[in-house]
């Protein structure tokens, strides 16, 4: 089959082409700007782009299938000569619900906590050598690519994002995959930009529910007082499985999990951590896996990249890297370190980077999501607002939103920086939340912080 990706956009779209490409699928493709690792990966096999750009002359009537990326325009060049000539076009989750169609899937669903549980799940499966096709937002220890795709295995596990399909199909991703079994682990909204109201955001996963097969299973947080309202409230014929936070107890910075084979040490921390981990149980449960070979396998588990990744640590400091953005995470991330390392100063910075993080309608959403640190730093360019073309917040909004009198606030790269490398950090926790690099900082110059 002749494929050609449009705008690949991103880490996810490049680990499609090189899955279809390890399929036997004939891929092209073509974007503006194509990064490491993806971009040494697509050379190794011999499908990058000989220049970045779009090219309608690349567009040809033997393309069985055009794939396109959200990062695309709805009047890019290449996406108007594929209609023009009549072709399939398929946005990213619509071709992998094709791809699976005839396989048991598996959809994790959630505001937050879905890339650690899809990553849990796929964690406790290749432990057991269980192959399954899967499709994850992060890149994981021990798998070589974020996009697995064969003929011949069973499941397929997919991370479901709420997000956009494409520029052309405005439903949210998870809406296209049709779960034989899903889980919701939490509603907070996000996506302000699309989802103008909490009650539209809420509604996008009464949507997802409805989509899962009749006779499917439903696995829910029942934590998550939304989540455990809209499971409950579906009516379609699905079963449902509530999940909770499970004991566990921590002693000497190491987590505890209780079994019924007794106290178990694990890597991962913190309750929301520990709530995303039931919530993989039973996943893994219904997908073959019992109890006791779920607990073996997920005690060497260290976490999805970016997701409370430790960066560094000596006798007396630790830095820990985290993907936290929205308000939610950002709370459940400091209070998981102050929980861990309750003896300590935790530092707490975080960049708002994000559309929503940047609204200053949006921004009181963040108020007491620091709560939990002893020192709380919030960072943000001026720049990345004027890129996103937003309305200018101010250091007044940001000050007034978070509702803490001692929280310091930084606007210039160079000057947070210089704040972070002046810090004493004996006795320290520091937690660096961002899905960006506040203005370029280098997190390897972290480390000697802390070594």
């Amino acid at each position: 089959m002749k494929t050609h990706f449009i705008a690949i956009g991103g880490s996810a779209m490049h680990n499609l082409a090189l899955a279809l490409h390890n399929k036997g699928y004939q891929v092209t493709g073509s974007d503006d700007a194509i990064f490491e690792p993806s971009k040494s990966r697509l050379e190794k096999k011999g499908i990058l782009p000989a220049e970045l750009g779009w090219f309608p002359e690349k567009i040809t009537a033997d393309i069985d299938a055009v794939i396109l990326g959200m990062h695309a325009k709805a009047d890019n060049p290449e996406l108007l000569k594929a209609q023009e000539l009549g072709l399939k076009i398929y946005s990213y989750p619509e071709f992998l619900y094709e791809q699976s169609k005839n396989k048991t899937r598996v959809v994790i669903g959630g505001s937050h906590g879905k890339t650690t549980i899809t990553s849990m799940i796929l964690h406790v499966m290749h432990y057991h050598d269980i192959e399954v096709d899967y499709m994850v937002g992060a890149q994981l220890e021990g798998f070589d690519t974020m996009v697995h795709l064969t003929e011949e295995n069973d499941f397929m596990v997919l991370e479901g994002d709420e997000y956009l399909s494409s520029p052309i199909d405005r439903r949210p991703k998870f809406h296209l995959y049709q779960p034989n079994i899903a889980l919701i682990s939490g509603i907070a909204w996000d996506h302000i930009n699309v989802f103008p109201t909490y009650e539209n955001y809420v509604e996008q996963f009464e949507i997802f529910i409805d989509k899962i097969t009749n006779g499917g299973i439903l696995v829910y947080n029942e934590n998550d007082p939304e989540v455990k309202r809209v499971a409950e409230a579906a009516t379609n014929p699905i079963r449902k499985i509530p999940y909770s936070t499970p004991n566990y107890r921590v002693e000497n910075g190491t987590t505890l999990l209780e079994t019924p084979e007794g106290d178990m040490p694990i890597e991962v921390f913190g309750a929301h951590n520990l709530n995303n981990l039931a919530g993989a149980k039973w996943i893994c449960q219904n997908m073959g896996v019992d109890e006791a070979d779920f607990h073996e396998a997920i005690a060497s588990f260290k976490g999805a990249s970016k997701r409370l990744e430790k960066i560094a640590e000596s006798k007396t400091k630790v830095a820990y890297k985290d993907f936290a953005h929205s308000p939610s995470k950002v709370s459940a991330t400091t209070k998981a370190v102050k929980e861990q390392y309750p003896d300590r100063t935790v530092v707490a910075c975080l960049e708002l980077h994000t559309y929503s993080s940047l609204n200053a309608e949006f921004l009181k959403e963040y108020e007491g999501a620091l709560a939990n640190a002893d020192t709380a730093v919030v960072f943000y360019s001026p720049d990345a607002v004027k890129i996103k073309q937003l309305e200018e917040v101010t250091y007044e909004q940001i000050a007034k939103a978070f509702n803490r009198e001692d929280l310091i606030i930084y606007t210039n790269p160079a000057e947070f920086k210089e704040y972070l490398f002046n810090l004493k950090l004996d006795n320290s926790a520091l937690l660096l939340m961002s899905s960006g690099n506040y203005g370029g900082l280098n997190f390897d110059e972290v480390k000697g912080l802390i070594e």
